[in-house]
């Protein structure tokens, strides 16, 4: 493919940047459009101005590697055209409509770079839209960006790595973490054991979390099902249950999330062909080996594509801008090639290790059948597991569009970014079908809210 139009990435985490930064090298001068108002994405997210904590308070361990990504993107700064704090909410004819503080344009691309990143995956509990109760990103927003608490006294619930992540954040900058109340149970972490042990660096950091909030005082606990957020006009105390029977915990904030779901509404609106994931429970975008989607002049990076961390999206951004060079005609000199072949082999590698982690912290099996019907599912149209029950059993919708269409779940502000995961769930309980078997909700624009003004009135021009 040969075009004069530039090059266009959608995202500037450590996907993006790499993409960006291979295309430089080979001449190119790429644009790159970010949500964000400066790089790093949400893993390497940079602080605002006057921030005082150190990048190694900040990133922990991956401070070495947030340098470096936010090192290259500075590197070439004068060779790309960064459009920071910028939103991409439509995808149309060749043409992406943007958003920039309150001003609306277009890009036209022949050659498109999705690199959109991830976004909690939320399984509500009762009580969850107390205020006071955050997403575990939306807690560690808070902590990177604005250098703030989301309580005085927090409890951290769910599963996956950012659990034991955040709660080791706000631990080392200060504040009380009351306790880590994990839902995956020790036997599942056993049972990973062997294939958590072919990747021993994403162990060891692992382990030293837990054994770190130990040491300090920070109860750990495993095989947990939060019951219920108590409180009036905020979040008073936590009421949870484990094998022991059940507890409650006084506390002012919560952050609560399992794992993480790729953020494909852009992919899916540019028409991308999607492939369910038994293992991240998930539909996603197809791509081949390089990130080529199933659209032509579409390229896929990152965990927008599929979960698999911050080091495979620097791999798959890099091999991503490859396969748009040669696509573009550029031929690689054997140098290159060996390079794209040894960025698809720790590519496939690591999907085959993430197998491990998925296994050690897997979704609750039984959250669906345990949900109350006065669960609120979606928050925006206060719809509850009981009225998704209710519709299934009136209407015998088995896909989650025809139930969107019925019950209105999905239909607010965040799109079903929310709620679209336990609402597939609880069809897939309700019917006794595979997961897989229940779809997916469609996406459409804008893919989030925009503002809009009405004309003024002639007379008044």
């Amino acid at each position: 493919m040969s075009s004069n139009l530039q090059p266009v990435i959608v995202g500037a985490g450590p996907a993006g940047i790499r993409a960006a930064q291979t295309l430089v090298r080979h001449g190119l001068c790429p644009i790159v459009l970010d949500e964000a108002s400066a790089c790093g994405g949400q893993i390497y997210r940079q602080s605002p101005a006057g921030f005082e904590r150190s990048a190694k308070a900040l990133y922990g361990f991956e401070a070495t590697r947030a340098a470096s990504v936010h090192a290259a993107m500075n590197a070439i700064a004068d060779h790309v055209d960064y459009r920071g704090g910028t939103l991409v909410w439509n995808a149309e004819g060749g043409e992406l409509d943007l958003l920039q503080g309150s001003r609306t344009t277009t890009v036209a691309y022949a050659q498109l770079i999705v690199a959109t990143g991830a976004t909690d995956r939320v399984l509500p509990f009762a009580g969850w839209t107390l205020p006071g109760v955050y997403s575990l990103g939306g807690a560690q927003v808070a902590l990177k960006f604005q250098a703030c608490s989301v309580g005085e006294r927090v409890a951290f619930v769910g599963t996956g790595p950012l659990l034991y992540l955040v709660a080791y954040q706000y631990a080392k900058a200060g504040a009380k973490v009351l306790a880590v109340l994990d839902s995956a149970g020790l036997g599942d972490q056993i049972a990973a054991l062997p294939a958590l042990l072919q990747q021993p660096a994403v162990l060891a950091k692992g382990l030293y979390y837990i054994a770190w909030l130990r040491a300090h005082g920070v109860p750990v606990h495993a095989g947990v099902r939060p019951v219920r957020a108590v409180g009036q006009t905020r979040v008073t105390a936590l009421e949870w249950r484990d094998a022991r029977g059940a507890h409650s915990l006084a506390c002012d904030a919560i952050a609560f999330g399992y794992g993480l779901r790729s953020e494909t509404q852009l992919a899916d609106i540019l028409g991308c062909r999607f492939v369910f994931d038994d293992l991240q429970r998930a539909w996603l975008p197809e791509r081949d080996s390089a990130g080529r989607a199933s659209v032509g002049g579409v390229y896929l990076a990152g965990d927008g594509a599929g979960i698999l961390g911050a080091d495979a999206a620097e791999w798959a951004g890099e091999r991503a801008a490859l396969a748009l060079l040669e696509d573009r005609g550029l031929a690689l000199d054997p140098d290159q090639r060996v390079r794209a072949a040894l960025l698809e082999e720790k590519l496939a590698r690591q999907r085959r290790l993430r197998g491990g982690l998925e296994r050690a912290f897997p979704l609750p099996s039984d959250w669906a059948a345990q949900a109350l019907d006065e669960l609120v599912i979606c928050r925006c149209e206060e719809v509850t597991a009981g009225d998704l029950r209710a519709t299934v059993r009136a209407s015998g919708a088995t896909e989650i569009n025809r139930l969107k269409a019925l019950s209105r779940v999905g239909m607010g502000r965040c799109q079903g970014r929310m709620c679209s995961a336990a609402a597939t769930e609880i069809l897939a309980q309700c019917t006794g079908q595979p997961i897989a078997q229940s779809g997916r909700l469609r996406a459409q624009a804008p893919v989030k809210p925009i503002p809009f003004a009405l004309a003024e009135p002639e007379e008044s021009r």
